[in-house]
């Protein structure tokens, strides 16, 4: 049956000749659209949205076939599948990328009002912002692009103005004087999330304080000695013995001449430093809570970029706070109250934005009370109404919301959404909020803060439908089934959205959060942009094609754990897909034309190895759900490989050759049957990994069939395949193989030289051999098996022992017995020879304290594989000798 099909697949796989084109027939198909009348069970997901600003990443990658494996899935479960993709506007992203632009164009945004400034932004993003969608089709994401989002479409927009007013009216969101983290760079509040923490090697500096009307003085540590212009305090732990005397007295403050109190407060660590610590409370948040517990004032000495204000000697006003340190350096030295400086190692907060590190400021901003709308949130996770995988992931979100504090939602930006609150232009304490204005907007000022990007986002899985209007696409797929994304948004947008879910829907969102891993290279260090150490996505899906890139991928991330990401990993996807192409292709080489009962097999009569690829298929496809199901994308890819690489090609197929190349036309062509229906299933089950291959490997193995793979019906249980004595028994012959081939392999047997096959066993052992004798002689390349209990082992022969079997190949004629042993006897010198060389490295104490350890490791490694050489060789001689 060696005639092949008229359209016969490639020689070799080529991914660049399918990926595009398979995407393009998907949509013109509208596969992707979901259906808001179907009376289907529906799966909605709703995208992570990416920053307008962004460019596809390998988290990205990750995030997004993972997404896209669930929402295949449930399209070919008949489920109507939704996956809503869309983009945030990324108010301070944007606005810097724009800013950037219009400074090369010789454009200060100082010089334009907020309408032309907005004018080049809305531009801007017409021109860069779909750049990120067009990368994620690429990438195979089957989104419903007709139900693509951005954070300030109008209609999104009027929801997030919307849910201000809501929670204003219910006395939820109310304005103060706070301190705020601060990017001097944007001069607007930033959160927590815009923040990067970086170690720096820093200084302490100890500063001589001098206690009123006293010689003594209190010796305080800092590393930002500027802000010692803003102190208003000294603070002591009150239950340290060195300074109780001195607690209620006060310090005259060097260089400003302000006099301050010397408090106690449990806030203070007697271990650092020496025990003082001074208190700037409208510049660090720490001081800011001892400064509100003890009454203090509050200095702020800073402007909105960070340069000193009126507040400070005038020697100081205007100087940049670096600037501002050495001033302060100098003088504390010329005053002689440097007691010393010392080398110090801490973090500093860094702007992610305005790349300089941030301000602890003090700013008039739109808080939103936190507490009370945090608790059905809490409660929601507690009672699974909502499941995290992993689940450890829950202690880290309980303990946010039982620690929330209110949230700063305004930021000092022009490009984002314009908070709803008019102040009277002839009563500025007079105020409007609505989503609309005043009627008589003439007469009013409109607040010139936006939300926090973050305050529109909460409201994605809700505001991508109608929300706040009812509609039937919100009640179709709201809530949505799973969010996937990463866990360094837990606080600021999971949370977040689980609260307005309850808040504004009186139901969770979503009903499980799958995290992701977080992706770093071979030294453990997080993919960063900043540290280049991040791959090009676009780069790998050229050299190993798309499919291999997102199953590779998917073969690193095990669920709740890092992943450290190798291109050797990409190169396993890439050989899994070759492999599966070239299995394919030999099956179909071997279909005559116009066949077509590809299902059609009778169980009872099939034979042994026939029976087991059918049991273990129908295993697979249990546990490959079963896995999917607990949302271990790694392990059901790792089944689905091990079936595929080994049951299938490596066995199965090797077993469909002698059939294929047989006389007996039944067998071939149940063989053929069950090759081709294995390789149906398989490509159902790998398709929401791997779409590309699978739709294209599909095409030629449908059977007639119209639907493409993408609406196919996914791959059902099997449970009449499933025979466990079956596939106990083919494991048996397996082994006894394996061990032949093994032995074969070990005493450079060629194929070309047969062999008998002497086996001592018991007589139902005996009953087994001989049922599956041809089995084994055609596999093992033996031309004879003799079994029974009274078998001997012969003179020159090697052994190997299977379930209590001993099996004996006779090595006479097989073998040039004096050759090999001379062989082996020049390698097992060649061995000791290396393994000493080794050695001698080894126990070198300069070797080892010199060279790098992966150098070490690999000598180690080395001698480990010559040691277990050296044993094989040895072993082999005494055989044969």
């Amino acid at each position: 049956m060696n005639s092949a099909p008229k359209n016969t697949l490639n020689k070799v796989y080529n991914h660049s000749t399918i990926e595009d084109r398979w995407y393009e027939h998907w949509s013109a198909k509208n596969y992707f659209s979901a259906n808001t009348g179907s009376d289907k069970q529906p799966y909605t997901i709703v995208i992570p949205p990416p920053n307008v600003t962004g460019m596809l990443t390998m988290g990205h990658v990750l995030n997004n076939t993972i997404q896209d494996i669930l929402i295949r899935r449930a399209r070919m479960q008949g489920k109507e599948a939704c996956w809503i993709p869309g983009t945030d506007h990324a108010s301070i992203a944007t606005e810097s990328k724009v800013v950037k632009l219009l400074k090369d164009q010789g454009i200060d945004k100082k010089d334009l009002t907020r309408e032309e400034f907005l004018e080049h932004a809305w531009d801007w993003k017409t021109k860069y912002g779909g750049i990120i969608i067009k990368q994620l089709k690429k990438l195979g994401c089957s989104c419903d692009w007709e139900r693509e989002r951005f954070t300030m479409d109008n209609d999104y927009s009027r929801a997030v103005l919307t849910a201000f007013v809501k929670l204003y009216e219910k006395g939820l969101i109310y304005r103060g004087h706070r301190l705020v983290n601060w990017c001097p760079v944007s001069c607007s509040a930033i959160s927590d999330e815009e923040v990067i923490h970086e170690e720096v090697n820093g200084h302490l500096w100890f500063f001589r304080y001098p206690i009123k009307n006293s010689e003594i003085f209190l010796s305080v540590a800092t590393t930002r000695p500027e802000t010692m212009l803003g102190d208003t305090a000294v603070a002591v732990n009150p239950n340290d013995k060195r300074y109780k005397n001195h607690i209620g007295e006060s310090i005259e403050l060097p260089i400003v001449g302000r006099e301050i109190p010397i408090i106690a407060d449990d806030h203070v660590d007697p271990e650092f430093g020496t025990g003082c610590v001074k208190v700037t409370p409208a510049h660090d948040p720490n001081d800011f809570l001892i400064g509100e517990r003890h009454k203090l004032e509050f200095i702020n000495i800073m402007n909105e970029n960070a340069s000193m204000n009126d507040n400070v000697p005038s020697g100081y006003i205007g100087l940049s706070r670096e600037k501002a340190r050495e001033k302060v350096v100098e003088e504390m030295e010329s005053l002689g109250l440097m007691d010393r400086i010392e080398d110090h190692i801490h973090k500093v907060g860094i702007s992610e934005r305005g790349q300089v590190p941030i301000e602890y400021y003090m700013s008039n901003q739109w808080f939103l009370k936190m507490k009370k709308l945090s608790k059905p949130a809490l409660e929601a996770v507690k009672k699974s109404e909502i499941n995290f995988h992993p689940k450890h992931w829950v202690k880290t979100y309980n303990h946010w919301l039982e620690n929330i504090k209110d949230w700063c939602i305004s930021r000092q930006l022009w490009w984002g959404h314009q908070i709803p609150v008019w102040y009277h232009k002839d009563n500025p304490e007079k105020i409007h909020v609505s989503v609309d204005g005043p009627e008589d907007l003439q007469n009013w000022q409109q607040d010139k803060d936006v939300l926090d990007t973050w305050a529109s986002s909460w409201l994605w899985p809700m505001a991508v439908h109608t929300w706040p209007n009812d509609g039937k696409s919100l009640k179709k797929f709201y809530p949505t089934d799973t969010l996937v994304t990463g866990p360094d948004i837990i606080f600021f947008w999971v949370a977040r959205m689980i609260i307005t879910g309850y808040e504004f829907m009186d139901t969770p969102p979503f009903k499980d959060v799958y995290f992701t891993s977080i992706l770093r290279d071979q030294t453990g260090k997080k993919f960063s942009k900043s540290l280049g150490n991040s791959p090009d996505p676009f780069e790998l899906f050229e050299e190993f094609g798309t499919d291999a890139v997102r199953y590779g991928t998917m073969l690193m991330a095990p669920q709740g754990l890092d992943v450290l990401f190798s291109k050797d990993r990409l190169e396993v996807g890439r050989n899994f897909m070759n492999k599966l192409w070239n299995a394919c292709r030999f099956i179909q080489l071997n279909t005559p034309p116009g066949w077509k009962n590809f299902s059609n097999f009778e169980l009872p009569s099939l034979n042994l190895y026939d029976k087991w690829i059918l049991s273990r298929l129908s295993n697979l496809i249990e546990e490959y759900n079963s896995q999917l199901d607990r949302f271990h994308f790694n392990e059901a890819a790792k089944i689905l490989y091990e079936f595929t690489w080994n049951d299938f090609c490596d066995w199965y197929i090797e077993i469909a050759k002698m059939s294929f190349n047989s006389d007996d036309d039944t067998s071939t062509k149940t063989t053929l049957n069950i090759s081709v229906f294995c390789i149906q299933n398989l490509l159902g089950l790998l398709h929401p990994y791997s779409p590309f291959i699978t739709e294209e490997l599909w095409a030629h193995f449908k059977n007639g069939n119209s639907s493409d793979l993408i609406v196919s019906k996914w791959p059902s249980r099997k449970p009449n395949l499933r025979n466990k004595k079956i596939e106990k028994d083919m494991s048996i012959v397996k082994e006894i193989i394996t061990a032949l081939r093994s032995i074969r392999s070990r005493m450079n047997i060629p194929k070309s030289k047969k062999s008998i096959l002497i086996i001592k066993c018991q007589d139902n052992q005996k009953s087994f051999i001989d049922l599956h004798e041809d089995l084994i002689k055609k596999l093992s390349f033996v031309t004879e098996i003799q079994s029974g209990s009274d078998k001997k082992r012969p003179s020159q022969s090697c052994s190997a022992i299977v379930q209590g079997m001993e099996l004996y190949l006779p090595l006479g004629g097989l073998v040039d017995l004096n050759q090999e042993i001379a062989r082996m006897e020049k390698r097992k010198t060649e061995i000791e020879r290396l393994i000493t060389n080794v050695n001698k490295k080894l126990l070198n104490k300069n070797f080892i304290k010199k060279a790098p350890e992966h150098i070490i490791n690999h000598e180690k490694s080395n001698l480990n594989k010559l040691t277990i050489e050296m044993e094989k060789v040895s072993s082999n001689l005494e055989i044969i000798k």
